[in-house]
């Protein structure tokens, strides 16, 4: 099997962790920190995996993650009573329907399936 995993920069892994399991749902497939705010977290929910890392020095800033799903409305309905939604679903001319959140972070996480 062949994937990408992205990687996002944050700047508290606390702050992180508790963001992406506690609101979204993610859980850990691994810790690597030496005092809980500093280091790198990696994350899955199904078959998504992300990683989380602290400081990530010498990359860009404010990264944008996609996420694709098979039902849009789930996700949402799931996390908007959770986390701030930055744009509600909608379909897209293109042909998909999207949302997004922005983590504490400043980093876009773009959900994207089917449009209805």
């Amino acid at each position: 099997m062949e994937r990408a995993i992205p990687i996002l920069p944050v700047e508290d892994l606390r702050v992180a962790k508790e963001f992406y399991t506690e609101r979204l749902g993610f859980k850990v497939r691994f810790e690597a920190s030496e005092d809980g705010t500093t280091g790198l977290l990696g994350l899955e929910r199904g078959s998504i995996c992300l990683t989380l890392d602290c400081p990530m020095s010498g990359h860009g800033r404010e990264a944008c993650v996609s996420l694709q799903v098979d039902d849009v409305d789930r996700y949402y309905d799931e996390w908007r009573h959770r986390v701030s939604i930055r744009r509600p679903p909608g379909n897209e001319p293109w042909g998909a329907r999207t949302f997004d959140v922005l983590d504490p972070f400043g980093n876009t996480i773009f959900v994207m399936g089917p449009s209805t």
